[in-house]
């Protein structure tokens, strides 16, 4: 989706390195090392994007470090753009499919940018629970943590048939998105 937005993958790997570690400083032999791209691409991209406003630079011990201008107009909507870029249904769809055996998987909360006091994901199948929190962690780009519910194929047919008021809610919120449907 990025590579229609943005011409060039240098320019998206860097958009995505500053915009979701805002706080960290980089500089130009650490980025060439961190996303295996030309010395020469990265220092292109990097004068573009200062250039644009949106990187500023600092000097400590005698390096060049680049880090991202909060202060950029358009900072908080690039940010967001990246965020849902990485953080796509089918994306996480995908990737959760290879964790395990997914029988469904509704989206809710933040991915559907509805605040939710339940959960963010309903995930039913068999999957091991700290492989997806590590997916979750460290792969899904959101701005709070991942509240998810994980259960068995049977526990979600037996609270179907209980009329188990979070699982109907999920399921009936016409917002949420349910990128498996298996069951």
């Amino acid at each position: 989706m990025l590579k229609r937005l943005f011409t060039s993958n240098t320019r998206i790997k860097l958009l995505t390195v500053f915009l979701m570690n805002p706080e960290e400083e980089y500089f130009i032999r650490e980025l060439t090392r961190k996303l295996n791209e030309q010395i020469n691409s990265i220092r292109r991209e990097l004068d573009n994007l200062k250039r644009a406003g949106l990187l500023k630079t600092k000097t400590k011990n005698r390096k060049k470090y680049y880090v991202v201008n909060k202060e950029f107009i358009l900072y908080e909507d690039l940010r967001n753009i990246i965020i849902k870029a990485l953080s796509s249904e089918n994306t996480i769809a995908k990737d959760i499919e290879k964790i395990g055996d997914v029988k469904l998987l509704v989206l809710s909360g933040q991915f559907i940018d509805m605040p939710t006091k339940s959960v963010d994901m309903l995930v039913v199948g068999d999957l091991d629970k700290n492989t997806l929190t590590n997916y979750l962690n460290n792969e899904v780009r959101t701005k709070h943590p991942v509240k998810f519910a994980l259960m068995s194929e049977n526990d979600y047919k037996y609270r179907i048939n209980c009329n188990d008021k979070f699982i109907l809610d999920l399921l009936n919120d016409e917002n949420n998105q349910t990128p498996i449907n298996k069951v």
